[in-house]
């Protein structure tokens, strides 16, 4: 039973060296095959992105990095670079094209847009980037004859910009015991600002926030006081800056109307008795002035008097008379 057992399984091991043998060189020309084919690709066309996304300021140049690959001479080389603005990606534009040997820019790129080491590379810098130049960018190069569909790459750039001035305003009923609302809201600015209020003195106290789209948020104040009042800030930022925008809030009370009215009041009383004084005194003067005016006259006409009396009484012709 056992030399049984041996003479089997060497029969089978027999039978399976025998179809190794068979199987063995389909394997090679299998394998042969697959080298072949990617020395062919290897071969091909091919274009390749350093990155995939970049960033720059407003206002800064960039440079968007596009490398290829190809076997064939570059006398027909063919290079498109187009965007999918972000405001408009269904609406691509031809920003720069170079074809054998001949660049042609957008009309609305003249002078912003060029190639940095065409014909050995497809790198384009852009200059005085603008927020309309942010969107994927896609990098396709042709070079016939070889007839491999051309190679294209992307890229996503995103222009950042620094936050707007935030404007600031007020809504609401400023008495005391009322409802006031703080608005703020920024035009511009990528990365989106995040908004933030604050109320800074007597102590700056961070105050919830409600957003009402990405760029603009308010905060809700009920139930006034005179302790409401104060200065309040609205800072708009991004990783670009800080924007600031202020309201200064004075809540009236029933008690600070009351004191107004009084102090009000005391003022228009103290202004009139000013002026009855002034009247009185003036009074007095004109009386006085008169009297003394009139003491004169009278002082006068008696002198006067007293010297026609005397003329009249020592006149020579009443003199002979007498002796007479």
């Amino acid at each position: 039973m056992a030399s049984f057992l041996f003479w089997h399984m060497r029969g089978e091991r027999a039978e399976l060296a025998s179809h190794t043998a068979m199987v063995a060189p389909g394997r090679r020309a299998l394998w042969s095959l697959c080298v072949c084919f990617t020395a062919l690709h290897t071969n091909a066309l091919r274009v390749t992105m350093r990155e995939s996304t970049a960033e720059v300021v407003r206002g800064d140049f960039v440079i968007l990095p596009c490398s290829f690959f190809t076997s064939s001479p570059l006398s027909r080389l063919n290079i498109i670079w187009t965007l999918a603005p972000l405001s408009s990606p269904e609406s691509p534009i031809q920003v720069i094209v170079y074809d054998h040997g001949q660049i042609i820019e957008d009309p609305s790129l003249i002078g912003r847009v060029g190639f940095t080491g065409i014909p050995w590379s497809a790198d384009i810098m852009v200059n005085d980037t603008r927020l309309s130049d942010a969107g994927i960018y896609r990098c396709m190069v042709n070079n016939p004859p070889e007839t491999a569909d051309p190679g294209i790459g992307e890229l996503l750039l995103t222009v950042l910009v620094a936050p707007s001035l935030p404007t600031c305003q007020w809504d609401g009923d400023m008495d005391a015991g009322g409802s006031v609302t703080l608005s703020c809201s920024v035009v511009e600015g990528v990365p989106t600002p995040e908004i933030h209020w604050d109320k800074l003195n007597p102590e700056e106290i961070s105050l919830p926030i409600n957003m009402e789209g990405e760029l603009s948020g308010s905060v809700q104040i009920v139930n006034v006081s005179s302790q409401t009042s104060g200065l309040y800030r609205c800072s708009a930022s991004n990783l670009l800056g800080t924007e600031n925008c202020y309201i200064n809030l004075s809540i009236y009370s029933a008690v600070a109307g009351s004191s107004s009215g009084i102090l009000q009041g005391v003022l228009l009383t103290l202004s009139m008795s000013l002026m009855l004084l002034t009247l009185l005194v003036l009074m007095t003067w004109l009386h006085r002035t008169g009297q003394d005016g009139r003491r004169r006259v009278s002082k006068e006409e008696e002198e006067e008097e007293e010297e026609g009396y005397n003329e009249i009484r020592y006149t020579p012709s009443l003199m002979k008379r007498s002796f007479v």
